[in-house]
């Protein structure tokens, strides 16, 4: 059995949810806004209204297909991150370590001078905030997905190298530092 699938998804107050069995869709509202997800048509999910949770399952015959118990720990954890999201939200932190280097808002577009002749620019996805100060970039969002992935996409436009350590990294990671070449006598 999937551990994970098995957990009911507990509902804090003030969150809304709201289930299509037509369309497989569920709609998460709490006071950042509004989510939806569309599930697999293999999954079932249930909103108890009584004990304000919500149970995901799969059939009892199907519950030995490593697939299907991969779909129903997905579709948990799709929905648990959607109340998390609407509820609390989510943060990603990014530090830009270079001499010069900066990162600047402009409207609706994040613009990146880290150490190529152009700027970079990327738009922002609808949904997130951003805060840049200095050489640190905050992006929140009540989107796990969408937040994880504009942060990634940020840190793939100069990763840091090992010799020096420059580039775009998370907030507290750490980089494995190489020495490099030895010149000697």
């Amino acid at each position: 059995m999937s551990r994970i699938g098995k957990k009911p998804v507990p509902v804090p107050a003030g969150v809304e949810v709201s289930l299509d069995p037509k369309s497989n869709s569920v709609t998460i509202k709490g006071k950042k806004g509004s989510l939806t997800m569309t599930h697999r048509p293999e999954v079932s999910v249930a909103w108890e209204q009584d004990e304000k949770r919500v149970v995901v399952s799969i059939p009892e015959d199907q519950l030995k297909v490593g697939q299907m118990k991969a779909y129903w720990g997905l579709t948990r954890s799709l929905i648990s991150n959607m109340i998390e999201g609407v509820t609390n939200g989510y943060n990603k932190r990014l530090e830009i370590h270079g001499v010069g280097w900066t990162a600047k808002q402009q409207g609706t577009k994040l613009v990146l001078n880290i150490g190529f002749c152009n700027a970079i620019e990327m738009e922002i996805p609808q949904g997130i905030d951003l805060e840049v100060k200095n050489q640190n970039i905050s992006i929140s969002g009540m989107d796990k997905q969408v937040v994880g992935n504009f942060a990634s996409s940020i840190r793939a436009k100069r990763k840091p190298e090992p010799y020096n350590g420059k580039g775009v990294r998370y907030a507290g990671e750490e980089i494995m530092r190489k020495q490099g070449k030895a010149f000697g006598a």
